[in-house]
């Protein structure tokens, strides 16, 4: 099994056991997915420095645990900001699309005060979380997951560090956006309130807003989850790395008893 999420082969992405899913031993996890379309998408030409602000990421479907094709396009280019796009089809079925937003590089002094420091543990000093089994799968082998608050038996808000275990595809080194990516799909999984094995809560779509460029390996989430009474919640996370906050997520879910 290699020690990446995906390996290039002949124009498609052949995943490994790492990217499987939480709800379909046959389907893929959302965040290698995410962070697959995060990377084809930052990887198009600018004229300029750039960084991607905003990203969406529409599940359409199940992404199968077998090799994909990725596609990414310019939508609309310019010196100051881009549109984006990708897709991830299987054969001819679109299984996931995303967009994001590139905007400039700039060094802006706006006289602002540094942003605050989070008040609760960092990586090394919380919970390293325990799989609940050592099957492969993005959730267990992965990432490494630490946890500051909460813990992934508890219900409820939880703040917790991710890292990625390996590579996205093999022989590259993992972006800042991509690590941010793969990380933020985890928020509905940390924070949920309803208990897993009973219930479905499972995201049809992922957004993720960056104030800044994530430093180091590490991503926090403080993470929550509010559910409706029509079978549909959200799930909302404060992004971080070891320095700063780094931006928000949000993710709509599908919720049903098992």
């Amino acid at each position: 099994m290699s020690d990446a999420l995906f390996t290039p082969d002949g124009g498609r992405f052949v995943p490994s056991e790492h990217a499987r899913g939480p709800w379909d031993p046959a389907a893929m996890h959302g965040g290698p997915t995410a962070a697959l379309m995060g990377g084809a998408m930052e990887s198009l030409p600018s004229e300029t420095a750039m960084t991607v602000v905003r990203t969406t990421i529409e599940i359409l479907r199940p992404v199968p645990l077998r090799p994909v094709s990725v596609s990414a396009r310019i939508e609309r280019n310019g010196r100051r900001v881009q549109f984006l796009s990708a897709s991830v089809s299987d054969g001819d079925t679109e299984l996931c699309r995303a967009s994001a937003w590139r905007i400039r590089v700039a060094d802006v002094d706006l006289g602002l005060q540094p942003l605050e420091h989070y008040d609760f543990a960092g990586p090394d000093a919380s919970t390293p979380h325990v799989p609940d089994s050592e099957g492969p799968a993005f959730h267990r082998t992965g990432v490494e997951m630490r946890y500051a608050r909460g813990s992934f038996t508890e219900l409820g808000p939880a703040t917790v560090w991710i890292r990625l275990a390996m590579p996205v595809v093999a022989g590259e080194t993992p972006t800042p956006l991509q690590r941010t990516l793969a990380a933020a799909d985890f928020g509905n999984g940390v924070s949920a309130v309803v208990p897993w094995g009973q219930f479905l809560f499972i995201n049809t779509d992922l957004t993720v807003a960056t104030l800044s460029i994530a430093q180091g390996a590490w991503i926090g989430l403080e993470a929550r989850t509010e559910l409706g009474g029509q079978g549909c919640g959200v799930a909302y996370s404060r992004l971080w790395d070891e320095r700063r906050p780094i931006g928000h997520s949000i993710q709509s879910l599908l919720v049903e008893r098992l």
